[in-house]
């Protein structure tokens, strides 16, 4: 087993709650790797068919795991995903749920262009903490965490609470 030198951290919620914004903006603030794992997945064409009724490709969550391996166990990742537990466990340090209040979600996801089940099962998916409680059992509980994601004031606290976080675990672990 290789000793990392950096930590894995997983962004996860809702589609529209703001991991994207936050795990570029904190990769270009701490030099670590960001991955999105959408951005990939077309990239390598990660997929097993297409749904049609939410009119998206499905992701082959096999292939995505297999693709990440090596990169995983160096360390010093950001993974960026709306689903969180088909990821192997012993990958990631810490794991960040993004919340966002449901009018902000609403707004936007429909700026996005999501309309009818799709908008509505995503605003559903945010007010019942699916998430959340997918992260809560797929990892241990005390390396799960939720951040308000609803202004930028959120996400500069965020940034900073995430490096601090960073700070300390390589002073702990190097």
């Amino acid at each position: 087993m290789r000793i990392m030198k950096r930590p894995n951290i997983l962004l996860t919620g809702t589609p529209g709650v703001g991991k994207t914004t936050l795990g570029k903006e904190l990769a270009e603030r701490t030099g670590l790797t960001y991955v999105n794992v959408g951005d990939l997945a077309q990239e390598d064409q990660l997929f097993d068919g297409f749904d049609e009724e939410y009119q998206c490709p499905i992701l082959d969550e096999d292939k995505v795991v297999d693709e990440l391996e090596d990169k995983m166990t160096d360390g010093g990742v950001i993974v960026d995903y709306h689903g969180c537990d088909f990821f192997p466990e012993r990958w990631f340090h810490i794991v960040f749920v993004l919340r966002t209040d449901n009018t902000n979600l609403y707004n936007r996801l429909e700026s996005r262009g999501y309309t009818g089940k799709k908008l509505q099962d995503n605003v559903q998916c945010e007010i019942f903490q699916t998430i959340y409680e997918e992260a809560m059992e797929a990892y241990k509980e005390e390396i799960v965490h939720q951040l308000p994601s609803n202004n930028p004031e959120d996400l500069e606290r965020n940034l900073e609470q995430i490096m601090n976080w960073i700070e300390q675990w390589m002073k702990d672990n190097n």
